[in-house]
């Protein structure tokens, strides 16, 4: 999608997905913009509108399947979309007293990462088959390349987009609708405060915005950045795992529980 004219956010509030609404607003696009803290969205939804765009926001939260359904669709009749980047997510891992995740925090990590974009995702997918066109993004992580031991259940997840948004792509070529999936490394966002370490090349919401942005006007199948620390990922899944886990389990990171 070189110039999309409609495009719907999820995440909006805060982060990428405010950085994102905020590098696409100008005149004659339409945002719908959907968050959880209605007085963040409302500061984004502010500073789109300034920049030219038409904006409307919900108050939504994306495990709720039925509410998506009715608020992306609704979107959609009102403006057609061309761009929907599902990007809301959640952090999660092991606290410091090494306690671990309990299967209830892995339930709502799989719940809203992975299947919050399944909610965004599938009520515009017979639109967007039947216009044949259109682009549909997956906010993964580099996380999903290899798994993490401080982080079990959000790599999972991460990983689950990756290859999920891989098959939707495959799947969807023959009818004209695009698929990214992006996989970020560290951004300095409000959720990953949550996380206490080494944070390698974090960048900011508005440069990790426009690398996405660029990348997605070229229609890049898998976004994936900083370089160096993707390459680094991969290098970690061709190397024995017994020189691999003794690494990763000596760094030392704490991630506060997510409300």
């Amino acid at each position: 999608m070189k110039d999309p004219r409609s495009i719907l956010i999820t995440g909006a509030s805060g982060g990428i997905g405010a950085a994102l609404a905020r590098a696409y607003a100008r005149p004659g696009v339409a945002l719908a913009l959907g968050g959880r803290n209605a007085e963040r969205l409302a500061g984004v939804a502010d500073a789109c509108r300034a920049a030219g765009a038409e904006v409307e926001t919900a108050v939504v939260d994306v495990t709720d399947a039925a509410a998506m359904a009715d608020w992306v669709g609704g979107a959609d009749s009102r403006h057609p979309v061309d761009l929907v980047i599902a990007n809301a997510g959640m952090t999660g891992g092991l606290a410091g007293d090494g306690s671990g995740e309990s299967p209830a925090e892995v339930q709502r990590i799989m719940s809203v990462n992975f299947g919050g974009v399944c909610n965004t995702l599938h009520p515009l997918l017979p639109a967007l088959r039947r216009r044949r066109r259109g682009q549909l993004v997956l906010m993964s992580s580099l996380a999903a390349i290899r798994g993490l031991p401080y982080s079990p259940a959000y790599c999972a997840s991460k990983a689950a987009l990756k290859a999920y948004g891989e098959a939707l792509g495959a799947w969807l070529k023959a009818d004209g609708v695009e698929v990214s999936v992006v996989l970020p490394g560290f951004v300095d966002t409000h959720l990953s405060r949550h996380v206490t370490g080494p944070k390698p090349f974090q960048t900011t919401p508005e440069r990790a915005a426009e690398i996405i942005r660029r990348r997605l006007e070229r229609g890049q199948a898998i976004i994936a950045f900083p370089f160096l620390l993707y390459a680094g990922m991969r290098a970690l899944t061709v190397l024995p795992a017994r020189l691999v886990n003794p690494i990763l389990g000596s760094v030392n990171v704490s991630i506060r529980r997510y409300e």
